[in-house]
């Protein structure tokens, strides 16, 4: 589906910036704003970070993006693509890795069961350290 069918299918009114913004995070797949804007502006050159600000607003609201906190700046945003993950951020290279969803689901279900309390897959982020910097503490 392309991004104007996106736009559609959730009610949006199609504008360029909104069709770039969702075409950004297609392409680098997670993206904070700033990243989205560097993309955006290949295309776009008058366009704005708080253009882009707006945009992500909207299409989150729309429930087209979501986002996740991958370590203390700003958020990332990524596409929600029917292929809900995980997201794990190593502490010391700072690089972050999808995984699916559903190696997390049996605590999911248990968070669910136990408390009552939806948990949203795709803003779960695990901080840890990644295999390669984990070797070099050894």
């Amino acid at each position: 589906m392309t991004s104007s069918e996106k736009l559609k299918a959730a009610g949006l009114r199609v504008t360029q910036q909104r069709e770039l913004v969702l075409a950004a995070l297609d392409a680098i797949r997670h993206g904070t704003p700033e990243e989205i804007l560097v993309d955006v502006t290949k295309h776009s050159p008058g366009v704005n970070l708080s253009t882009i600000y707006r945009c992500l607003e909207v299409l989150e609201k729309a429930a087209l993006i979501t986002h996740t906190h991958l370590g203390h700046g700003a958020p990332t945003y990524h596409v929600v693509d029917g292929d809900p993950h995980i997201h794990l951020r190593c502490s010391k290279c700072e690089r972050g890795f999808s995984l699916p969803a559903t190696l997390a689901s049996e605590t999911v279900a248990t968070i669910r069961i136990e408390n009552g309390f939806q948990v949203d897959p795709y803003h779960i982020t695990f901080d840890g350290q990644c295999e390669k910097c984990a070797q070099e503490n050894k």
